[in-house]
């Protein structure tokens, strides 16, 4: 009896403490726009409707079958959009390069309300990289470095004005540290918190606990110190899970240094799947719904899978995409060059 007992607790307790492994074999790859443009950075608001930013000043919402578009000019200059972020009330977008020019765009659902210049900034070094919001009133947006430091820009009123923090509160950077613009997807929210991916010189994160007011800065073992190597993408499950995908822009099939995750909130990290597939890739997200062990990273090679939390991983297309962002547990949209598709992941 006392043995049964044991072998029961022992049971109940590998029952409590393991996760179930997801699965996934295929997925439906459905274009639902179509264009002569670069789309890094989109923004679903349900299975049906997404907006998106691209290069050549086009912004656009997809609503079904139905794109609304609008190009947006800067002094007759066309700007270059790789960041965009949605409330319940508006969509932002920012533009890269000089000038570095944000807009709020009005949205009543259905229809854009009306659009304003809410924050530029003129430099010869800005490039503003993504942006994010904690809720309807606060939002960040990061950029490379100006001075000697990473350039964050914080809103506290929803998004209608916005103030650049001084690098005296901010972790100084290495000369060549920097961020990508690949995907809309080197800052990761959750809660208070907010995790920034850097590359180039240095692959490191820089965290916020508080939406900003002050910052920490952690190592990786990611692949770093050449232009284009580095965290691409960071995410989040909750305080303490996350996950960081890159590798080198230059040697796509590279796949060592490239991939690894936390569990103490990024003060830490573990390589996973270190040497085996995928290389490189520019977005990584956890699947909603899977306690952390699903996750997809696209890239321009192709579409890749995990259901054990990152210890392996599968290809389930080639067809590349530059961001992905879910829906629910297995639709997502994901952007391209020339295109944006719906994903459907099925077992």
């Amino acid at each position: 009896m006392r043995f049964l007992f044991i072998l029961l607790a022992a049971f109940t307790l590998v029952s409590c403490n393991s996760k179930p492994e997801v699965e996934f074999n295929s997925v439906e790859i459905t274009p639902v726009f179509i264009d002569s443009l670069s789309i890094r950075a989109i923004q679903p608001l349900d299975e049906n409707r997404v907006w998106f930013a691209a290069d050549q000043g086009k912004v656009g919402f997809i609503d079904g079958d139905t794109p609304k578009l609008a190009v947006i000019k800067y002094e007759d200059t066309l700007l270059h959009f790789r960041s965009i972020a949605t409330t319940n009330e508006a969509v932002f977008v920012l533009s890269i390069a000089n000038p570095a020019v944000l807009y709020k765009i009005g949205f009543d659902g259905k229809e854009a309300t009306n659009i304003e210049e809410v924050y530029s900034e003129k430099n010869e070094n800005v490039f503003y990289d993504s942006m994010k919001f904690w809720n309807d009133m606060e939002g960040i947006a990061i950029g490379d470095p100006t001075a000697d430091c990473m350039s964050v820009i914080i809103t506290r009123d929803g998004g209608n004005t916005w103030q650049k923090l001084p690098c005296e509160n901010l972790p100084k950077v290495e000369k060549g540290e920097a961020a990508f613009a690949a995907s809309n997807s080197n800052i990761a929210i959750y809660g208070d918190n907010a995790w920034v991916a850097t590359g180039g010189k240095k692959a490191r994160i820089m965290h916020t606990s508080d939406k900003g007011k002050t910052w920490e800065v952690y190592k990786t073992p990611i692949i770093q110190g050449r232009a284009m190597t580095g965290i691409y993408s960071v995410d989040f499950l909750d305080e303490k899970n996350g996950v960081i995908f890159g590798g080198n822009w230059e040697d796509k099939e590279f796949n060592e240094g490239n991939k690894a995750i936390t569990k103490d909130g990024g003060k830490t990290w573990k390589l996973m799947a270190n040497g085996k597939e995928p290389g490189y890739r520019s977005s990584v997200k956890y699947i909603p719904g899977t306690k952390g062990q699903g996750l997809v990273a696209v890239g321009s090679p192709g579409i890749s899978f995990s259901g054990d939390g990152g210890k392996n991983w599968k290809e389930l297309s080639k067809i590349g995409f530059f961001a992905i962002e879910f829906v629910n547990d297995s639709v997502a949209f994901a952007s391209g060059n020339k295109r944006i598709s719906k994903l459907v992941f099925k077992k």
